[in-house]
């Protein structure tokens, strides 16, 4: 059994091949290809030094093995889907049944803050030397461009103003969605 040991910890007990080369290029199974993912994020040494948010995350005992999840993820609507274990729970760190859930892919690119790579200002602000001001920016998931909002004078206004026009597109967001748990989070996501 140490042989099905995925990242030291999740046990691969699928009862078929979860691998083929019909085409000529090896496919995985996509809920063994999620599965494995989930536990790269979470015991992966070298995926968590690329993406150092994913430290601290964990797995659920039930989803270490891979047929709890692939049980769960067959009952989900998932086709075309990412995994989010932080979108119901801002700031969650476990993979679990009762905190995970499929969004799209533009959703979850919007919930992001994108944190290593901002720098010293708050989210959704940046010096705009050209002025002297602080920038207000936000990015549209409808468009999938970054609106400027505004020039402020201190970083603390600028937030305020990118945090007022997320939660007016998290609205919106929230009004397309088919998961009302979802849809809930997105209204009071950004509330003000």
């Amino acid at each position: 059994m140490i042989n099905n040991l995925v990242y030291g910890v999740g046990l691969n007990d699928a009862d078929y091949k979860i691998s083929s080369k019909a085409t000529g290029k090896k496919v995985l199974c996509p809920f063994y290809l999620r599965w494995r993912n989930m536990l790269a994020r979470c015991y992966s040494s070298k995926y968590q030094s690329i993406t150092p948010s994913y430290l601290g995350c964990t797995v659920c005992d039930e989803w270490l093995r891979f047929s709890s999840f692939k049980k769960w993820m067959e009952a989900q609507d998932w086709q075309g889907k990412a995994l989010d274990k932080d979108v119901l729970f801002e700031g969650n760190k476990i993979y679990s049944p009762e905190t995970c859930v499929f969004v799209d892919v533009g959703l979850n690119s919007f919930l992001i803050d994108r944190a290593a790579s901002r720098g010293d200002w708050p989210v959704g602000v940046c010096f705009y030397k050209r002025s002297g001001n602080f920038m207000a920016q936000c990015s549209d998931p409808f468009t999938n461009k970054r609106g400027r909002i505004g020039l402020f004078d201190c970083p603390e206004k600028a937030h305020e103003a990118w945090r007022k026009r997320k939660h007016e597109l998290a609205l919106l967001l929230a009004d397309l969605q088919t998961d009302a748990r979802v849809a809930e989070a997105l209204r009071e996501r950004f509330s003000y």
